[in-house]
Formats: C-alpha cells, structure tokens, sequence
C-alpha cells in the first residue's frame, strides 16, 4: 500500500534554518501477512530513528519498538514515521520511553512529529505511543494521520505532559499543535487538533489556563482511538473502566463515526499514565482478544 506524500513538511525554502545542527529522522515498517502470521516485509531508518524487533508472547502481535537515539528533541529537530500494515496483518508499535521536547532557542521552528499509518483491509494495528514530555520553552508540531480501507482496525494514544512535575518543572512558555487525522476508505471521518500558542501560564495568563474550557489545574492530557466496525460496542465497558479508576479527574468517552474517542486530563502524569494502560489494555482485550496488557516497555 503506497502512502501519499507527507503534508507534515513545508518546502525548505519555506523553512526556518538554524545555525545549530539539527536532526532529520525518518523510519518505515512495512508489515505482511501469510497463513496466519505477520511478518516483516520492509524496513527502513535513518538516524536518529532505530526500529527494534523483542521476542514476545505467543499470543501478543508482532511488535516493533521505535526509538530516538538522539536522546531527545528541540526546535528544528523532524521525525517521520511510515507505518503499512498489508491485508490480514496483526501488528503493534510502540515507543521505548517518552520522548523529551527540549527548549528551542530563539528563532527556530518547532520540532516536527509526524506519524502516517496506512492499514489495509483485514489488518489490525495498534500505536501506543509512550508520553511526550514538554521542557518549558518547547516548541511542537505533532502530526497523526491514518488512512484505513474497509474493515482495517485501528487502535492509538497519544499523550503530552507539560513538564516532570517530579522534578519541579513546567511548562510556562512554548508552542504546541498536535493534530489528528484518519481516514475510512479514503473519507476523512475524524479531524482533531490542539493548538498553544505563545503559552505563557504565569500571573494573569494562569487565570486563563484554569478555566472551565482550559486545562484547570491538568498537566498532562492523552487522546486514544479505537476505529474499527465494533467500535460502539466498546463504548460501555471502558466508561465501566474509566469510573472505577477514580483518576484522573477528567475522563470521557464518546463514539462517532465506528470510533471509540477517549479524553484523559489529569493534574499528575504518572496517574494519567496508569488509566492510558488499564483503557488501552482492556480495549486490546476485547476488540482482538489480546492479553490484557501493553507492550513490555511500558513497565520498564
């Protein structure tokens, strides 16, 4: 299956340059099935991305861990991931620990995240990203687009962290746009995206971050997505799920369009982290009968 070409990239002309060195990484896994076992049909990567392939469970998918292996972004940084799953493929991507948004300096673009999954008929993909965590100053441009043919089945999270409240950080300053775009049978059924701009949460401005339509006093939000055929029949047991976890303060669950939308806030990161695993765990659970878990690295 072919992807179209990215949207995530201005030309570079139109681009910021910085005097710094920058990364430019990019990954594409390709995956296949035959006689009922997936495989791995194509790879490619280029630094600072690396791709790594764990034994697992009999029962659990083929699996690929994405990595960066430069330790972290900031301004100018790009990362492009391609993920195909071919007719019939059963696979899951996830990321072996957050990723950390650096401070950009004066000047420079932001850090640019795109991911593109393409599934085909009778696939199953899951991408459960680990958190991304934000340094105060960061800058983030963050792109998810999927594009699904009839009966592909897609389940994904995303979740961003406004700096390590254990340290004593936050974000005060920066920019964020994380959008989200998936497509049924090449018809747009969900567009999405959360737009900061010159964030700046101190004296007066903070009043604003606390109000009903802000984030009060959340420093952390994940979205997750479950687009498939029997994605409504879901919707109950996870709103089940989500009110006996007693955290985060803000959850919500919805379907339109044969998706299950998940919404999490939460004023701690590691309490939102432990409601993305029991919601995605038990979404897996039901929807492919996978074990009632997430990839390894998420426990690490």
């Amino acid at each position: 299956m072919l992807l179209a070409e990215p949207a995530l990239l201005p030309p570079v002309s139109a681009r910021k340059v910085s005097a710094h060195q920058r990364v430019d990484g990019a990954t594409r896994v390709e995956f296949s099935a035959a006689g009922g076992t997936t495989r791995l049909a194509d790879l490619y990567q280029r630094a600072p991305c690396r791709v790594l392939f764990p034994d697992v469970d009999a029962d659990e998918p083929r699996q690929a861990v994405l990595l960066t292996t430069s330790g972290g972004l900031t301004g100018g940084d790009r990362l492009q991931t391609d993920v195909i799953a071919n007719a019939g493929a059963c696979a899951t991507l996830t990321s072996q620990a957050a990723e950390k948004i650096y401070r950009a300096l004066p000047g420079d673009d932001a850090a640019r995240i795109g991911v593109r999954i393409a599934a085909a008929a009778g696939a199953y993909v899951e991408y459960l990203a680990q958190e991304t965590i934000l340094f105060d100053g960061a800058r983030l441009r963050r792109h998810l687009d999927a594009d699904l043919a009839p009966g592909a089945r897609l389940l994904a999270v995303e979740s961003l962290v406004f700096g390590r409240g254990a340290m004593g950080e936050a974000l005060r300053s920066g920019f964020v746009h994380d959008a989200w775009r998936i497509r049924r049978g090449g018809r747009l059924i969900f567009a999405d995206a959360l737009h900061l701009d010159g964030l700046h949460f101190d004296g007066e401005a903070a009043a604003l971050r606390a109000a009903p339509f802000g984030f009060g006093t959340a420093t952390a939000c994940a979205t997750l997505i479950y687009a498939a055929e029997d994605a409504p029949a879901l919707l109950a047991p996870v709103r089940a799920s989500l009110g006996e976890a007693n955290v985060p303060p803000i959850a919500h669950a919805t379907t339109r369009e044969q998706m299950l939308i998940v919404r999490l806030l939460a004023d701690d990161a590691a309490a939102l982290r432990q409601v993305v695993i029991q919601v995605a765990a038990l979404i897996r659970t039901l929807a492919a009968g996978l074990p009632r878990r997430l990839p390894q690295v998420w426990y690490c």
